[in-house]
């Protein structure tokens, strides 16, 4: 309802907020956000929080780019700790190979689950709060991301990678399917599995659960690896758009990921959330965004 309020007060103010082209835009916006905001909502449901994501972002980012780039600058990456190794004169490990695209997803995607794990791990077994963990861990892989790379952006990616972010099937954009499928698996686990059962005992009362048999411990670190994984796929979202891999990537987007999800419904105490509430949570901040843009209000007054 909010949503639907803050569009039709804004019509009069910014007309083209309603135009095709700007609502194709807002629309393209929504879909890496929202995929990421996902694993956020799994991690709040257990009345957790996950602020490595912007970090795994970039660190998946720079990770699929030194596989799949096709040209590399010596000037900018000679000092770089992968030159000659991952990269080199004729670009990154597959360059040119027809198997660097699909490797190269692969391992982006494994990258998000092992750091995801990692979190998930240390919070279960060693009992660390999840903001400290989590922390830690956006304060080394954002670092980390940067280090590889000497602050430089891997660019020349494969055009089947960038064609994630910048086509699709029709007027609907590959990341809508991507996102998608993921939104629809996510509101089934949470309301047609033990799991998800699970997942909401853990948050509402996690003395309660582990006395009525819940597997608390396994439930953590799914859930942590859950949030990995979606990091990493709005990664690919947001790398294939910006058609580059970005040591920086993510940086900025951590209230956005956390705001969205409770903004939607999910509760910062845990035992509350929906994939639904978090789409809608999505929507207003990008509206918002959308708007501020189009009234010209100045970057630093926006921030």
């Amino acid at each position: 309802i909010l949503s639907v309020v803050s569009f039709l007060v804004l019509i009069p103010f910014v007309p083209t907020i309603a135009t095709p082209v700007n609502i194709a835009n807002l629309f393209s916006n929504i879909w890496p956000l929202l995929a990421i905001a996902i694993g956020q909502t799994f991690v709040l449901i257990i009345a957790g929080i996950d602020l490595s994501q912007g970090s795994i972002m970039a660190v998946v980012s720079v990770v699929g780019g030194m596989i799949m780039t096709n040209e590399v600058d010596p000037i900018l990456f000679q000092k770089s700790p992968i030159w000659g190794v991952f990269i080199g004169d004729k670009g990154g490990l597959l360059a040119g190979s027809p198997f660097a695209v699909p490797v190269a997803l692969i391992v982006m995607l494994l990258v998000g689950i092992i750091i995801g794990f990692l979190n998930g791990f240390a919070i279960a077994q060693f009992k660390i709060p999840a903001f400290m963990v989590t922390l830690v861990s956006q304060i080394f892989f954002s670092s980390f991301a940067i280090f590889l790379v000497k602050s430089e952006n891997i660019i020349h990616l494969p055009k089947t990678f960038t064609a994630i972010g910048s086509e699709g099937i029709g007027f609907i954009p590959y990341s809508m399917f991507i996102t998608g499928a993921i939104a629809i698996f996510a509101q089934w686990v949470l309301d047609r599995t033990v799991f998800g059962k699970w997942l909401y005992a853990v948050g509402t009362n996690v003395r309660a659960a582990v006395l009525s048999g819940v597997p608390s411990q396994k439930v953590i670190i799914m859930a942590y690896t859950f949030s990995g994984f979606c990091a990493a796929i709005g990664s690919i979202l947001y790398s294939a758009r910006l058609q580059g891999g970005r040591p920086t990537l993510g940086q900025n987007l951590l209230l956005d990921i956390v705001g969205a999800a409770v903004i939607g419904g999910s509760s910062l105490a845990g035992g509350k959330g929906k994939v639904l509430w978090t789409l809608f949570g999505v929507i207003f901040l990008q509206l918002l965004g959308n708007a501020l843009s189009l009234l010209n209000v100045p970057y630093f007054t926006i921030y």
